[in-house]
């Protein structure tokens, strides 16, 4: 029986069965090193995917790795009820690159304790209840995360928390009755006063925003609707969340938060996924007046939040970041993979659109253009193509139809035009299937 088969067994023996699992048939890992891949059986695949845009700086990092190996010979494990110093000294390091003001931490082990723990801030610092999210958008799998969540495929059970009222989001690609993009983008700004007149008490707690939605399929939030958000829920006494757990660090070139591609500063925001290079940690963000409110509210702590090998992890992934792997070189990168990406568009009718900032490109796919049918069957086609041609992406979106390319950081010239032969490849085969 091959190594594969075994893990396969052995998953299905003792997980949980609502595990969800890419490919056909799973697809076991083993190693990894810089850009790529193993399996359990030794076949190699270049990771366009990056663990759901995790592993930021590339799969076994040395600086990353001597930084872990280092802290595990130290100290395992404290608590928040213990300060140490690799927690605050990464708290020390967030604060150079995070926006002015935003220099004060709460740290977590996931990007759902951080959504939770910017909400519950909001709460208590402006003393409303009712908060707005996306429609399209995902906060994660607690109740309130799933509550937070605005595709019903990610809400797992009854889950509903009555505070939390969800406006639309500004997939222009989707707009209702084909209106155009500007005015589409006002449409869904006047959608989010009426929920807030309509569906709250007036008052409410905060707006959290993507600035694009990860698990929603790379929708891009235009800058003049993160802006005219951001003002209308001010003035009904909210404060801005911004979720930066798949769009930090980075990723979308140029800054090193997705939301400073538009005019506005948060009140509270949220980390995780690329923060350790794949270790489990998250942090929230926000001032130091939004911080101290929550002195005396009530007693809280983390009992894995600041760990030391994870905080020893991140230190480690931002220095590599600021000494090579910058927001700058993953605008560069990024416009090499948008401009493949188009072309490959020009080329075959199933991509209906490529859209996405940086090194985090969507590609939605259609089965008919004019209609915008989407089409998940392809989708999944191409993922189970790419994976025969060595290579790794993922997939999303409310219709499953579109695909999640977002390498590590690390990624060169020769990698994307590598990664852009198989989807040429995967495409070519895909597109002569009947959908």
């Amino acid at each position: 029986m091959s190594e594969t088969q075994t893990i396969l067994d052995k998953q299905a023996k003792y997980l949980w069965p609502n595990h969800l699992l890419y490919f056909e048939k799973p697809l076991p890992l083993a190693k990894g090193n810089g850009m790529y891949v193993w399996d359990a059986d030794g076949a190699k695949y270049l990771d366009f995917f990056a663990g759901i845009l995790t592993t930021s700086v590339g799969h076994n990092n040395q600086t990353v790795n001597r930084y872990i190996k280092d802290q595990v010979d130290q100290l395992l494990h404290t608590s928040t009820l213990y300060p140490n110093e690799t927690h605050v000294n990464l708290a020390e390091a967030l604060a150079e690159v995070t926006p002015e003001g935003l220099d004060t931490f709460y740290f977590g082990a996931s990007g759902t304790d951080a959504d939770e723990t910017a909400v519950l801030m909001a709460q208590i610092y402006t003393g409303n209840t009712e908060v707005i999210a996306l429609r399209h958008g995902y906060s994660g799998k607690s109740q309130m995360a799933m509550s937070l969540t605005g595709q019903s495929s990610w809400r797992m059970g009854p889950v509903h928390i009555g505070y939390v009222r969800h406006a639309m989001t500004p997939y222009t690609y989707r707009s209702l009755g084909g209106i155009e993009p500007k005015a589409y983008v006002q449409a869904c700004l006047d959608d989010l006063e009426d929920v807030i007149q309509t569906m709250t008490s007036g008052k409410i707690a905060a707006l959290l925003m993507e600035p694009i939605q990860g698990v929603g399929g790379f929708i891009t939030l235009p800058s003049a609707y993160l802006e005219g958000a951001a003002e209308i829920a001010r003035s009904y006494g909210g404060l801005v969340i911004i979720d930066e757990v798949q769009t930090g660090f980075g990723r979308t070139g140029t800054h090193w938060w997705g939301h400073q591609h538009a005019n506005i500063v948060p009140d509270i925001m949220t980390m995780a996924k690329g923060i350790a290079n794949g270790m489990p940690l998250a942090a929230v963000a926000t001032t130091p007046e939004i911080a101290a409110s929550a002195v005396g509210q009530g007693l809280t702590i983390s009992t894995f939040g600041g760990n030391p090998v994870s905080c020893a992890a991140a230190i480690g992934t931002l220095e590599e970041m600021k000494r090579e792997f910058n927001p700058a070189r993953s605008a560069e990168m990024g416009a090499i993979l948008e401009e493949g990406l188009v072309a490959l568009q020009a080329k075959y009718p199933l991509i209906g659109e490529v859209r996405g900032r940086g090194l985090m490109q969507g590609v939605e796919l259609v089965s008919d253009r004019e209609q915008k049918t989407a089409c998940a069957s392809a989708a999944n086609a191409i993922l189970n193509v790419s994976r025969k041609l060595g290579l790794l992406i993922g997939k999303g979106g409310m219709y499953g139809n579109v695909l999640r390319i977002a390498p590590p950081l690390i990624a060169t010239r020769e990698h994307i035009e590598e990664a852009l032969e198989k989807l040429d490849i995967a495409f070519a085969q895909v597109q002569e299937m009947s959908f």
